[in-house]
């Protein structure tokens, strides 16, 4: 059986929906927090089970007869490494054959600040003895939803970017690369850079808003500081802006930038361009 942790979360439920396409609902195992908001999952005939990350009894159980787990990284920063060691050692206790995890695109050598929990748990895993894959996500173009709809509002896209290029790719693309891993062989040991086939820049997602409203909606980079003092002003917790500008700073260093093309293999299909991304938003 299979079993996805977090599997009620954004990234999770596209994860069971490829697997529903590729193997019976009843091979499926959704790990969740909270069992109730699988039900729909569960009326799919996807099992259902209790997997709390804080909860360690809870994920040993989850994963009984478990042949691979696809640990989708949890949500808490700064708590991350403790949750994912949880699950290490629940799935080395309840005999997991194979471990998949959700990095961070480069995390060994990324300027991002989230990328030293990711590894953090990268070593954890490769010390517990267990079979592994690597998927190093890149960014979601979903991430600059909100950015572009301000973008729209107010005239101006705004971040501190500067030229770094983003090799984004769709939050669908990540998840069928990982329904793709586990529920086909040979990735063991695997350590997967995924990210987008097509890279742009901040000044080309501006342009691309320009385009598709029909009006020049011109990029302005700020210094970090600054932007981060303004993202404050728009009601975005300081501590929160901060990190996000800091995001930006090593955008612009290069840290979201792949062209190995390695997601595009694994899918058998281009990524999804961040034009059509962008479109879907702006005719809602």
């Amino acid at each position: 059986m299979i079993a996805v942790t977090g599997a009620t979360g954004k990234l999770g439920r596209l994860v069971i929906a490829f697997l529903l396409q590729r193997i019976p609902a009843n091979e499926i195992v959704a790990a969740v927090r909270n069992p109730d908001k699988a039900a729909d999952l569960a009326a799919q005939g996807v099992v259902v089970r209790e997997a709390d990350y804080t909860r360690p009894e809870t994920l040993e159980r989850a994963f009984s007869g478990i042949d691979k787990l696809l640990l989708i990284s949890s949500s808490e920063i700064g708590q991350r490494v403790q949750h994912h060691r949880n699950v290490i050692d629940a799935a080395r206790r309840a005999g997991v054959k194979l471990l998949v995890y959700t990095s961070l695109l480069h995390a060994d050598t990324s300027q991002i600040n989230l990328a030293e929990e990711h590894r953090r748990t990268e070593a954890d895993i490769q010390a517990s003895g267990l079979a592994y894959v690597l998927l190093r996500n890149g960014w979601y173009t979903e991430n600059y939803e909100d950015t572009v709809r301000a973008a729209v509002q107010y005239g101006a896209l705004v971040g501190s970017a500067g030229d770094g290029r983003i090799a984004s790719a769709g939050r669908a693309d990540y998840a069928e690369a990982a329904a793709v891993v586990l529920t086909t062989e040979g990735h063991d040991g695997k350590i997967y850079e995924l990210a987008g086939d097509e890279a742009w820049t901040m000044d080309d997602l501006a342009r691309e808003i320009s385009r598709q409203v029909g009006k020049e909606i011109p990029y302005q980079n700020m210094e970090a500081e600054e932007y981060a003092a303004l993202l404050a002003r728009s009601g975005i917790p300081e501590a929160y802006a901060k990190m996000i500008a800091g995001w930006d700073v090593a955008i612009a260093a290069g840290s979201l930038f792949d062209d190995g093309r390695k997601l595009s293999a694994l899918i058998r299909r281009p990524t999804t361009p961040m034009a059509r991304t962008v479109e879907a938003w702006l005719k809602n």
